[in-house]
């Protein structure tokens, strides 16, 4: 059999560096991709090619070396993303603009850029990474969650839009794993009179606290192995320590106010 070929946008680093280095060693031909090359001059773990996933264009054009090169392209994780925190109302909605188009808007990018070519190959395997933090409205991280939140929901719509495709289409959600994201992260300003100010700072402090001692986002690569190695992949898939897939379970059991308490308990608001 023909090794499979895979592209993981924002391969660089992080949860992308650990799924490509990953499945390079399971046999996999790997391409990962980064804003800009020059910055990646002693990269090697795998082939990077330089994409703006905000732009449609240079998506499209990345798509097609490797189709050409290739011959085709059998899974696409898309990664490529960014955080931001702070108050809803003190962001600059510049920046809430920017999250979403990347987290968004480039996924959506990716996704019709290689739709046409799975389609055409018979079949095909799309993993979009979003985040347990998409099935709820964290405090300070709202804008994020809702650009993942929003994958979700897109994921479930082109599952059945792409029926009979031969093209599978799939979620996975991260907890906290142990990246640079906390460094590349949009954080709004603690404004010294802000009314926010107290509770931002230390919401701030914790949410950072939570990735530094998260988990080795191999984990992460691993669920993505095994997603590919499923036949019928399903709709979403989960990943992360036992109290993050706890507080989705009480999400879905417990009544809104109840859980609203759970999380105001727990970020000390």
């Amino acid at each position: 059999m023909k090794r499979k070929v895979v592209l993981i946008t924002g391969g660089s680093s992080g949860i992308g560096k650990s799924i490509g280095q990953y499945l390079q060693t399971k046999g996999f031909t790997v391409y990962g991709t980064t804003r800009n090359l020059r910055n990646k001059l002693d990269f090697t773990s795998f082939e990077l090619l330089e994409i703006e996933v905000c732009d449609a264009i240079s998506v499209q054009k990345a798509i097609q070396i490797i189709v050409d090169k290739e011959g085709r392209l059998d899974v696409v994780v898309n990664n490529a993303g960014i955080g931001i925190t702070g108050p809803i109302e003190e962001t600059p909605h510049e920046e809430i603009l920017k999250a979403f188009d990347t987290n968004f808007n480039g996924y959506l990018h990716v996704i019709k850029a290689v739709l046409p070519q799975m389609r055409a190959q018979g079949q095909g395997l799309i993993i979009n990474i979003t985040s347990i933090a998409g099935y709820m409205g964290l405090p300070y991280r709202g804008i994020y969650s809702a650009t993942k939140g929003a994958i979700e929901l897109i994921t479930e719509a082109l599952r059945m839009e792409t029926k009979g495709f031969g093209v599978h289409i799939t979620n996975l959600a991260p907890g906290d794993f142990t990246t640079n994201i906390a460094t590349g992260r949009y954080h709004a300003p603690v404004l010294e009179d802000s009314p926010y100010k107290s509770h931002y700072g230390s919401t701030l402090k914790q949410i950072n606290d939570d990735v530094n001692s998260g988990g080795d986002p191999i984990q992460v690569a691993k669920m993505v192995l095994k997603i590919i190695q499923t036949k019928k992949p399903k709709v979403r898939y989960k990943v992360g320590s036992f109290t993050q897939k706890l507080s989705l379970f009480l999400k879905n059991t417990l009544p809104d106010t109840i859980y609203e308490k759970l999380l105001l308990t727990y970020y000390k608001l």
